[in-house]
């Protein structure tokens, strides 16, 4: 792979990002009104609840972590989207660029938009709700880990979905964080759930995130193990994501599929 044709890619995602604020917005938007939202709400559970728990850090934490992943799994969908909207796609694999080289510099992109998220999360639930990272201690870092590449898995198994069933598919990529996050109890433990949701849950690398944070909250520790098999977990999946991302543009090429992101209309 070429570094330069990966950079390539990025640049051209930042050059968009920088020339309309209708891109530059949603970067810090909506997830500032989420960490609001719930910053609030956990401060007045402390007010009514049994003193001596602190519900910040075990809502408005997790709403963060689990931001931040929607956040990366978007950032790779929209720098893809963009390219569907544009049509562009003949233009850019008229060129030397590979497959692994278009997917890498989508993940850098969702690194970069993504990383202004999360320091607006982080700032404003420090700032205004008083939330202090140092209750989740080490254990952020391999937190942020797993959901960062679960995010990314899911971001190229859902641009594949596009590239497959066409430009009009994309609506069915927003929606995927809130069909999961019933399962990988992002506000409860996964104990709740019916017998077939837990099941499901166990394939879901951000069950053992949000059960590890509870954890912590309670002044117990995290388990390391289960965390690392949730990174391991993520990890197959980007994997397979890659696989099915490959098949599908593969396939697209072979039957002329591609032209239809490159054509007002297609017979």
């Amino acid at each position: 792979m070429s570094i330069y044709r990966i950079t390539t890619i990025v640049l051209r995602q930042l050059y968009l990002i920088r020339g309309s604020f209708s891109r530059v917005f949603p970067l810090f938007a909506w997830i500032g009104v989420d960490m609001i939202l719930w910053g609030f709400l956990s401060k007045y559970l402390n007010t009514v609840a049994t003193a001596g728990f602190n519900f910040v850090p075990a809502l408005l934490g997790a709403v963060l972590l689990w931001d931040f992943f929607g956040r990366i799994m978007q950032g790779v969908a929209i720098a893809f989207f963009e390219d569907v909207w544009s049509r562009n796609f003949l233009n850019i694999f008229s060129t030397p660029l590979l497959i692994s080289e278009y997917v890498s510099g989508l993940v850098l992109t969702s690194i970069l938009t993504s990383g202004v998220g999360l320091l607006v999360m982080f700032a404003i639930a420090i700032f205004f709700f008083k939330l202090s990272f140092f209750a989740y201690g080490i254990m952020l870092l391999p937190f942020l880990l797993v959901l960062f590449l679960f995010g990314i898995a899911l971001g190229i198994f859902g641009s594949a979905l596009v590239l497959r069933l066409g430009p009009a598919a994309e609506w069915f990529i927003w929606p995927i964080p809130a069909f999961i996050s019933p399962f990988v109890g992002v506000l409860y433990p996964i104990a709740t759930l019916p017998a077939w949701m837990q099941k499901v849950s166990c394939i879901l690398p951000p069950t053992y995130v949000f059960e590890g944070l509870r954890t912590i909250v309670a002044g117990k520790p995290a388990s390391g193990m289960l965390l690392l098999i949730s990174a391991l977990l993520a990890c197959v999946y980007i994997v397979l994501a890659y696989l099915f991302f490959t098949r599908i543009y593969r396939r697209a090429l072979r039957s002329g599929l591609i032209a239809r992101y490159s054509a007002e209309s297609v017979t």
